[in-house]
């Protein structure tokens, strides 16, 4: 991300015809009422314009008045925070923030559950916005619908078509199998080593303790590895399971290693969310691991040579297979639309999102937006605007995150995964190879042991 706020974590607390998608949205008009919403500002102007829009359109045909707050990312967290604990709330958050919120407070049954909204389009959404879109109720003792899917987004590859080329290499050649794939750079750097280049990586990984990123890319890398199953959609952890363990220590071996030999900036261990963004643009690096378009979106007015001929986003079928050349899921983290407990409007919250969530007006709502996030229903991947052969990122972006396998981040299944990526748990093994030598091994058993004193904290019946 291009700021450190928009990717911090909260600490401490399918088929649909193309007829439908062009059909006119719907709403009912009532006796005209007013909702308030906050909504978290966007990464790009774009963002804003396009949720101002489906606003004022909304307006226009309900009747009814929304109150709109657009807050940047880390006031408005802190905002959320103080609204749901001091009980005087809006009527409706557009954007969880960050995504596990749902989660968390769901936990203490502070949510009001939307079943009767996501019905509106069940058949829409992709099954993983659907499964993240649910919490459990540490209360009621059970799974409810608490959020709205309104946009997704996951972790693709961010390379330097100009860098792999100065390097007397093609993105043809680049490996379809996981090991292979990140071997590829290194080779990169090597090769700009020979012709003199000394500040280029090869790879960027965040081998770090600061933000969301570091996260992200371990958990991309265990279940490249084997390791999907750490967190099973019953909420238990798998720890003891043979597999998890060899896929944590793979990766902990991978990412800690690439630093320790060289092949990531010496700065990388101290970096935040926006230094891995800063560095690519700066050609720190060949390529990096990050999520979203930001690092395309943030560049493609000022540096549009950039965007349309150099950089190259790789989504299925250029992101690399397992090492048995088996697709890897995309982990995808999915923003939730969010009526808290207390809302003086719930009706028209409902009614807004009913009209939000709509394929017409949701798919215009991401691509006016720039295409940074995802859309959470499949049919919305066939538009011209992802599949604009001009464009060298969307295609590759959509397919990987929406149309290929996907899995929803782990924290949907048991709040407890919330809790170790904001205590930086994955981060530990790797950063302990990378810096100290120590061995995988030990850095993953050491970290396994905090991982389940967390869980024993959530119950999940």
């Amino acid at each position: 991300m291009a700021h450190l706020t928009r990717r911090s974590v909260l600490r401490g607390s399918m088929a649909l015809g193309a007829t439908h998608l062009l059909a006119a949205p719907h709403i009912a008009r009532a006796a005209a009422t007013t909702a308030s919403m906050w909504f978290s500002q966007g990464f790009v102007q774009d963002e804003d314009v396009s949720l101002r829009k489906a606003v004022a359109d909304y307006e226009k045909q309900s009747g009814n008045k929304i109150e709109l707050s657009i807050t940047p990312f880390a006031p408005e967290r802190q905002k959320i925070v103080a609204a749901l604990t001091s009980g005087v709330v809006p009527d409706l958050i557009g954007f969880s923030n960050p995504n596990e919120i749902l989660q968390i407070y769901a936990w203490q049954d502070r949510w009001v559950e939307v079943a009767d909204v996501v019905e509106t389009q069940r058949a829409q959404f992709s099954d993983t916005a659907l499964v993240a879109s649910q919490a459990y109720n540490s209360v009621t003792k059970k799974r409810a619908t608490y959020g709205v899917p309104i946009r997704a987004a996951i972790v693709p590859c961010h390379i330097w078509k100009s860098l792999v080329e100065k390097a007397g290499m093609k993105l043809e050649d680049i490996p379809k199998t996981w090991d292979a794939y990140f071997d590829f750079f290194k080779k990169v750097q090597d090769n700009l080593r020979k012709q003199g280049e000394r500040k280029v990586y090869g790879i960027g990984f965040q081998v770090t303790a600061n933000g969301v990123d570091p996260y992200n890319l371990f958990m991309a890398f265990l279940v490249a590895y084997g390791g999907q199953d750490v967190v099973t959609r019953d909420g238990k952890l798998h720890l003891d399971d043979p597999k998890v363990r060899q896929a944590a220590i793979k990766a902990a071996a991978y990412l800690g290693g690439a630093y320790r030999d060289g092949y990531v900036p010496p700065s990388a261990i101290n970096w935040n969310d926006a230094d891995d963004n800063n560095a690519f643009h700066a050609k720190l690096m060949v390529m990096d691991v990050d999520g979203t378009l930001s690092t395309e979106v943030a560049i493609k007015e000022k540096h549009p040579e950039w965007y349309f001929n150099e950089i190259v986003t790789h989504g299925t079928p250029g992101y690399p297979n397992d090492n048995a050349g088996k697709p890897v899921p995309a982990i995808v983290n999915i923003t939730n639309g969010l009526i808290p407990k207390g809302a003086k409007n719930v009706t028209v919250a409902k009614e807004f999102l009913k009209y939000f969530i709509q394929p017409k007006v949701l798919g215009e709502f991401i691509e006016l937006g720039l295409g940074r996030w995802l859309p959470v229903m499949p049919a919305l991947a066939k538009s011209p605007f992802w599949q604009n052969p001009k464009d060298p990122h969307l295609k590759g972006y959509v397919t990987q995150g929406l149309l290929g396998p996907t899995i929803p981040d782990y924290y949907v299944f048991n709040l407890a995964m919330a809790d170790v990526r904001n205590q930086h748990v994955w981060s530990m093994p790797m950063i302990e190879v990378a810096r100290d030598g120590a061995k995988p091994e030990a850095a993953v058993d050491k970290a396994f042991k905090r991982i389940e004193e967390i869980f024993a904290k959530y119950t999940v019946a």
